[in-house]
């Protein structure tokens, strides 16, 4: 897919480095990550603007600490270093570094010491959010100071005729009060770009480049309702229409009415969608299964072959549909270096090689805030867009324990009453995920003049930008104390519900 303009992302392992690129991408900018050690010829071809240089967890005085070619400063376009990146320019360039006596790491106060076009409308004194062990401590030849603060005299550095910067703060994250401002000096005053990549111009080049792969061909894709299927299905369906076939596989363990509410949210796009009921199957094979991973095996299993049945009596099918996300694609990179962490994602791979299908990825590129921005472009429904994530295994994951069809019921009707009660609020909307745990203890209780001994549901929501980490979502007691009042009341089985304030990490978001 061609761009008009691009920034390249070095990754150095920061926490933050996918928040750097998407304020760049908010900015109307094409952005793309790739590791620390990317040969520049790989990306050199590309209509490239700049190149940003990734915070890290590394000492430039670690004997394997990551370290750029040396011609990515050669290529032409401006270098903006941040935090590790400064470092990494002052080590490269001649300057000189020593370790700081303390970790300075949170607020400082940065002032400007002459105009520049990177602190362009930056007021002289103003608050940004450090995090390092390491600093400067003799600049390179032809670099000179920006800005300082009371501990470091090197807390921004400049080669204007270079055209290098390096930022010893972080200017992407929310902490640093201009700096989006910072960042939009250095896209559009210095790099020169247009901020023409947008909703509308991704739909009309990537509709064309659909049409021009598959042309006569059939495409299938497996249609969950989620956020990422339900996108690519709009988004494929407006370019080809009837030559894709969509797959709805009830599993057994989907939420209430999911199905249904799936098939009326695409009753009048004309797209061509088929539901199959493999239920029976799926609850056949989970039973008496309670190791979760082992849970997620069977699924997975299921729905390859269940999928894979179908898809045979399709004929002439050539392409296969995935909803892979941007951070997929990241973290599925087997990146040599701080951020090696190499994780096979179900996205990235998903279905066998034997289907001896061509894949196509139409959202490879975004993040899921712009999915969503995506799908609002494609007029789909609010209901399916500001959809919380839900697992691939479903409610399986959601009873701790062994699944049978008396837990789905219980748990399915407690679900439908706390999402519901969230959406009569804006709380829903507010929260990154939401859903009921069904606990494998039961717990005493007064119903009326006589006691019980039932079940205890876990109420979770969680709040957060990507779910790499969360926090607990406070939701007001008066809300927590109806949805409790409801479950209790209406869902027989249930006599207690509590409520989980733990964050990610040290737990996770979902309990299995």
């Amino acid at each position: 897919m061609k761009h008009e303009e691009t920034i390249i992302v070095l990754d150095f392992g920061s926490q933050y480095t996918q928040l750097i690129a998407r304020r760049i991408r908010e900015n109307k900018v094409f952005c793309e990550i790739l590791p620390f050690n990317r040969d520049p010829q790989e990306y050199r071809h590309k209509n490239l603007k700049g190149i940003v240089l990734s915070g890290g967890p590394s000492s430039v005085f670690d004997q394997n600490a990551p370290i750029c070619e040396k011609r990515v400063f050669e290529l032409g376009v401006p270098v903006l270093g941040i935090c590790y990146g400064l470092q990494l320019i002052g080590k490269l360039s001649g300057g000189e570094m020593e370790r700081s006596h303390r970790r300075e790491y949170g607020k400082a106060v940065i002032q400007i010491d002459k105009e520049n076009s990177l602190f362009s409308e930056v007021k002289t004194n103003t608050a940004v959010w450090m995090s390092h062990g390491d600093h400067l401590s003799t600049l390179p030849p032809q670099f000179e100071v920006l800005a300082h603060t009371e501990n470091i005299p090197f807390a921004a550095i400049g080669n204007k005729n270079k055209k290098i910067f390096g930022l010893q703060f972080h200017p992407e994250v929310a902490h640093t009060e201009e700096g989006m401002r910072i960042l939009q000096n250095y896209l559009f005053g210095i790099c020169r770009c247009e901020g023409s990549w947008t909703t509308e111009s991704f739909i009309d080049t990537t509709i064309s480049g659909i049409r021009d792969l598959v042309k006569d061909g059939k495409v299938i894709l497996g249609l969950s309702g989620g956020v990422d299927s339900s996108v690519c299905a709009a988004l494929i369906n407006k370019a080809i229409g009837k030559q894709l076939h969509c797959i709805l596989v009830d599993n057994g363990v989907l939420r209430k009415d999911e199905a249904r509410e799936v098939i009326s949210a695409f009753s009048d796009s004309g797209l061509n969608l088929k539901l199959i009921d493999a239920s029976e199957k799926f609850l056949s094979g989970l039973k008496g299964v309670v190791d979760p991973e082992e849970k997620r095996k069977i699924i997975g299993r299921t729905f390859i072959e269940v999928f894979e049945d179908e898809a045979k009596k399709i004929k002439d099918v050539e392409f296969l549909v995935q909803g892979t996300l941007y951070p997929d694609v990241i973290e599925s990179t087997p990146f040599k270096g701080p951020s090696a962490t190499i994780k096979s994602h179900h996205n990235v791979g998903g279905l066998p090689e034997e289907m001896n299908l061509k894949l196509i990825e139409p959202l490879r590129e975004l993040f899921k805030d712009e999915v969503r921005e995506l799908g609002r472009k494609l007029n789909l429904p609010q209901g399916l867009i500001g959809r919380h994530p839900f697992p691939g295994p479903g409610l399986a994951v959601r009873i701790l324990g062994e699944v049978t069809r008396e837990q789905l019921a219980v748990l399915r009707e407690a679900d439908d009453i706390y999402i519901s009660e969230l959406k009569k609020t804006d709380m829903y909307d507010r929260i990154w995920q939401a859903f009921c745990v069904l606990l494998p203890v039961q717990t005493v209780g007064v119903m009326g003049d006589e006691r019980t001994y039932e079940n205890v549901i876990a109420l979770r929501a969680v709040t957060s930008l990507d779910g790499m980490t969360a926090d607990w979502a406070r939701i007001p007691p008066e809300i927590l104390g109806k949805i409790s009042n409801r479950i209790i009341n209406e869902v027989k089985g249930v006599n207690r519900v509590v409520y989980d304030i733990s964050s990610k990490p040290p737990a996770t978001i979902e309990w299995e």
